[in-house]
């Protein structure tokens, strides 16, 4: 049964107008670039004041993230009860937009460290947040810095912390579950770590894949499915979790609420 997370606060009329739209559009792209600055601004502060990363990813969880989906989205969240949120798991999730990452912050309960594209380490105030809170930059091209990046992985999942990977590798323009690339997985065996298949429903009509800034209001739903185990398996083995997990979440996607 699903539960309804957050309802977005933003009504706009039936039939507004393209140039309604387009003025709202630039009002929400003020606020998210605010918002995003200020609360990335704060948690760095508490980071340097503190030497701990939790406080600042909970200000993430609970402050930073319901805040932009205030804007755009209502959330409802499934299957969260089929998780042991105290062990550290690697959580794999297809990718539609940048909604998903608000939500996957909000419908899962614990601090979060995402692995993230290493192009993002060059974007103000995010690369530095990104960096501070021990993300994981993830190099596609170089087999190297992958192999560095999965070992990074790998101990922030043996220290306790929670990874979530977008294993496609980009958002999908066309809804559908794309390939998943097997570096995630290896981390997630070498720690010994369950692997939790997450499907989101919805974030690409929100923010459709695309060069111009369109946000239309809606229903964001996150599907958390079966917790996989990694015990006993190898790292050749990472090639078969991906397509066992890529399949969990093609098959989540399915459900109706």
């Amino acid at each position: 049964m699903s539960e309804l997370r957050y309802a977005s606060t933003v009504r706009p009329r039936a039939g507004w107008s393209e140039t309604g739209w387009a003025v709202l559009n630039a009002l929400q792209a003020v606020y998210i670039l605010l918002w995003s600055a200020l609360w990335i601004t704060v948690a760095l502060l508490v980071t340097a004041l503190t030497w701990r990363r939790g406080p600042a990813l909970a200000l993430a969880r609970r402050v930073w993230a319901p805040g932009l989906l205030a804007i755009a989205v209502t959330l409802e969240v499934e299957g969260r009860e089929r998780v042991d949120f105290s062990r550290p798991h690697l959580f794999v999730a297809n990718h539609q937009s940048w909604a998903d990452i608000p939500a996957l912050f909000v419908a899962l309960k614990v601090p979060l460290l995402f692995m993230a594209k290493r192009e993002l380490a060059r974007v103000p105030f995010l690369g530095w947040y990104i960096q501070a809170m021990g993300m994981v930059f993830v190099e596609r091209s170089a087999r190297a810095a992958g192999a560095a990046s999965v070992g990074q992985a790998a101990e922030r999942l043996g220290h306790g912390w929670s990874v979530l990977s977008f294993p496609e590798g980009t958002r999908s323009r066309d809804g559908r579950v794309h390939t998943f690339k097997s570096a995630g997985f290896a981390a997630a065996i070498e720690a010994g770590v369950p692997v939790v298949p997450v499907a989101l429903e919805g974030a690409g009509r929100i923010i459709p894949p695309g060069g111009s800034f369109r946000i239309r209001p809606g229903r964001v739903r996150v599907v958390v499915g079966e917790p996989i185990p990694t015990a006993g398996l190898r790292r050749d083995d990472r090639a078969a979790l991906g397509r066992q997990a890529e399949r969990a979440v093609a098959e989540l996607l399915l459900r109706q609420p």
